[in-house]
Formats: C-alpha cells, structure tokens, sequence
C-alpha cells in the first residue's frame, strides 16, 4: 500500500490522509479516535446510508436546490459504493461518538470525494461537491441514523424470516414424519404423561411461527421514518417537500414499504420501536435456544442417555474419545441465541439512555440489532440444513422409555383414584415394575380393560384414558 498522503483541513486543524483514500479528514480523526473493536461497520448500516444519500440528491435535484450535476455525480458515486465498489473506504469503529457522526461522515467524504472524481476533480479538494453542503444537504447525524437503523433493519427482514419459515418448515415435516411415535413426556426433567415425538417436534415448528410472525409485526413500526426531521427533528434547513420526496425516493432505491413519520420529533427522541424490534429478536431466540437444548436432551447417549433420536454427524466429537459424535449444530444454536439475549439487553439500555432530543448512542443499538439479525438468520438456515432436516427417530428407544414411565399411573387415576394412583407410581419405581404389570398382577382393573385405560396413543389426545364410564366417587 502506497504511504503517499494528502492534508485535509476541518474546524480543529489539519491532519494528514492516505492519497489514495476516498475517505477525507474527519475519518481519519474517528479511526484515530476509536480504535477499540477492529470491527468495520456492518454492511447494512453503510448500505441504509448511501440510500439516503442517493435519496437525498435526488430529492433536491428534483426541487432544484442542487445543481443536476452535482446531484446526478453523487448518485452515481451512490450507486458504484452499493454495486459494492469502495468497501474499504468505511473504517469507522462500530464504537464510535455518539449519534453516529463519525458514520455520517465517512459517507458523505466517500461520496463527495468519488462524485468529484467522476467530475474530473481530485480526491480531498471537496470541490464542487462538498461532503457537508451537497452530499448532507438538508440532513444531519440525527435524523439519517435513525432513518438507517430502521431500512438497515428491514433491509435484512425478508431473509431472517425466510431462513425462520424454513427451519419451521423442517420441524413440521419432522413432526408429520414422527407423528406415530409415542414417546415419554417430562417435565421437569420427571416421568410425564405420554407425548407423541411428532407433537413435540410440530409444537416447536409452532413458537417459531408464532416468534416470526411477531418480528414481523414489531417491524412494522420501522417503517415510520423520521427523516427530515434535521438536527433536533424541527426541520429546520428542511423544505417541506422534503419528507414527502425522501420517503418516495427511498422507497424506489430500497424496494420497502416505507411511510412518512407522524411526529419526526418523536421519532428522533426513542429508539422505543428498535428496542422492541430488537426484544422481538430476543424472544424468537428464546424459543430457538430452548428447541435446541431439547435435541441436546433427547439425543443424549447413545448408552448412558435417553437416545430418543439421532442428529446427523456433521464433525467428530472428540480429540480423544474416538467416535464420539457430539450435538455441536444445537450446541452452536444455543451460544447464537446467548449472544442474541445479550445483544439484545445492550439495545434496551442504550434505547433508555436517549436524553431530550436524541438518542445518542445509535451506533452500539444499529450494531447489536444487525448483528442479531445477521447471526440468527444464518442460524436459521444453518439449524434447517444441516441438523433439523435430517433427524431421524429412534422408535425403540421411544417405546422403552415410555412403558416405563411412572407417569402412567396418572391414567388410572379416574378409575382407582389419585392416591392409589400415587401407590402405583411410587411402587412401580421401587420394584422397577411396570405400571401395566403391576395393574395385571394386582387386578386393580378388569382383564379386558387394561389396554383400553393403558393405552399409549390415546393418552396423547384430549380425553379420559378408558373412558368416563369407571370413575372414582368424586373424580
């Protein structure tokens, strides 16, 4: 890399720029001032703002207030940056000052440099397209990040749902697949009434429809954009054909439904709608992490576990133990979803920590929310391919365990009662007898009504084992 160099110039002095830079003085002070993760900002968070960017020359191109030359350079210095030219021109710390200035401002000198270059001019002269008069013309750190934060979120939407639809598609086919199998319920980690394997597996395919469906809907509020609300969300510097014309833009550039903001004041003061995004984010990785700590249960063994089903191999276990094959896809699934609850309680305290008119710690919430979403829809797909699609049941280890349940002394009880039940299912432990055994031995039940009242299948279904025709007094 060449160590030429340029000054640039800004209201605290001058610092020297790589020449070959498109990034200008400004950003320079922000990596200078923010070395802190070595992370570059996520990819959506620099697409949302080139939107905007492009948005917004088009927008006073069309009211007149920016030479058509200038605007038409800046667009297409927009357009080569999202055909994705220019990739390492944005080296702002996601940990940056407050607000996302540092940001907005790594945009607009890429922009500004890139569009006088297409003009003929140099990198660093900032002329005629500067990064503050032409490229942020009419717009301020408070109102695009904002606005960034919400078309980066729903930029990213279709692909987290689509990858959460198919996982849910997966566990349903597996639980039509396992539908027959009746196995043992627990709960809390004890004997329970029976479950059928694919009840279980069709219940899990369930909360993630349920999750997805409310990600869905607390997405809906990102649509609401604020911009043009300017630096305090007045609109001051703002014609007011400018909310109107943005919103038109940036729904033609981003391909989303997108409306105009009620109150841009409002929407410059809370990140109330990010968090509860983000929270949405949270509860579907709630529901992920527990579906995956189930198949870490149920595969336990193969000897010394339950074994109920098997996962596909996808590495050896081991560097010791040869053959040992670890449940590491919903051992990965698990720490994914840790990191999403704590992404997530990071949203929530930086979303309480907004002050009057602005949220200023935007960058850290864009961060953790994108993040969340990129690292829970490749999870998604990931769980789907290589873990969920190809279970396989162990149907005679599900039967072993599930006639040997003290649980199933709970069938009887509208037949003998709760406490001669109880009997049954202590003394079925005790002499490690079965509850059917023990029933048959102790002519606790008529001969010919012993399966009917025991009868595995439909003790997974809504009614009374047996039927209602022998209960108890009282029962």
């Amino acid at each position: 890399m060449s160590t030429a160099t340029r000054t640039e110039k800004d209201p605290l002095g001058t610092r020297d720029v790589p020449a070959e830079a498109l990034y200008g003085v400004q950003t320079v002070r922000a990596k200078e001032n923010f070395p802190i993760s070595g992370f570059a900002p996520l990819w959506p968070f620099v697409m949302a703002q080139v939107w905007i960017k492009k948005a917004a020359a088009l927008t006073h191109k069309e009211t007149g207030r920016l030479d058509p030359k200038l605007a038409d350079a800046i667009v297409k210095a927009a357009d080569e940056v999202l055909a994705g030219k220019h990739n390492d021109q944005f080296i702002v710390d996601p940990y940056q000052a407050g607000a996302g200035t540092s940001h907005n401002m790594n945009v607009n000198e890429v922009l500004a440099n890139r569009a006088n270059e297409l003009l003929g001019g140099a990198r660093g002269t900032y002329t005629p397209v500067h990064p503050n008069d032409h490229v942020n013309m009419a717009q301020s750190t408070n109102d695009t990040i904002p606005t960034n934060i919400r078309l980066a979120s729903l930029s990213q939407l279709d692909a987290l749902v689509s990858a959460f639809e198919g996982l849910r598609d997966a566990l349903g086919v597996k639980g039509k697949e396992f539908d027959h199998i009746v196995k043992a319920g627990r709960t809390h980690l004890q004997d329970a009434m029976p479950i059928r394997l694919g009840q279980e597996f069709t219940a899990y395919a369930g909360s993630l429809d349920r999750g997805t469906r409310r990600v869905r809907e607390a997405a809906d509020y990102l649509r609401d954009l604020g911009i043009g609300g300017s630096a305090v969300g007045t609109g001051v510097t703002v014609e007011k054909e400018y909310p109107p014309l943005m919103n038109k833009h940036l729904s033609a550039i981003s391909g989303l439904s997108l409306r105009i903001g009620a109150d841009r004041i409002q929407l410059m003061q809370s990140m109330g709608d990010v968090a509860a995004f983000s929270a949405a984010l949270r509860v579907l990785a709630i529901d992920l992490s527990k579906i995956a700590s189930d198949l870490r249960l149920m595969v336990m063994g193969p000897r010394t576990g339950i074994d109920e089903i098997t996962l596909p191999a996808v590495q050896p276990g081991s560097s010791i133990m040869p053959g040992k094959i670890n449940p590491s896809i919903p051992e990965m699934v698990n720490q994914v979803c840790f990191q999403v609850m704590g992404l997530d309680t990071t949203v929530a305290i930086a979303a309480e920590h907004g002050q009057l008119e602005l949220n200023v710690m935007m960058p850290v919430i864009a961060f953790n929310v994108l993040l969340s979403m990129r690292i829970l829809t490749n999870t998604a797909r990931v769980f789907a391919e290589k873990c969920v699609s190809g279970i396989q049941a162990n149907e005679d280890m599900c039967a072993y365990w599930v006639e040997r349940s003290a649980a199933l002394a709970t069938a009887l009880m509208p037949h003998i009662g709760y406490t001669r039940a109880a009997e049954i299912s202590k003394q079925s432990v005790k002499e490690g007898v079965l509850v059917r055994d023990l029933v048959r031995r102790d002519g606790l039940l008529p001969a010919d009504e012993i399966d009917e009242v025991l009868d595995l299948r439909k003790m997974t279904e809504i009614g009374v084992p047996g039927g209602a025709h022998g209960m108890v007094a009282g029962g």
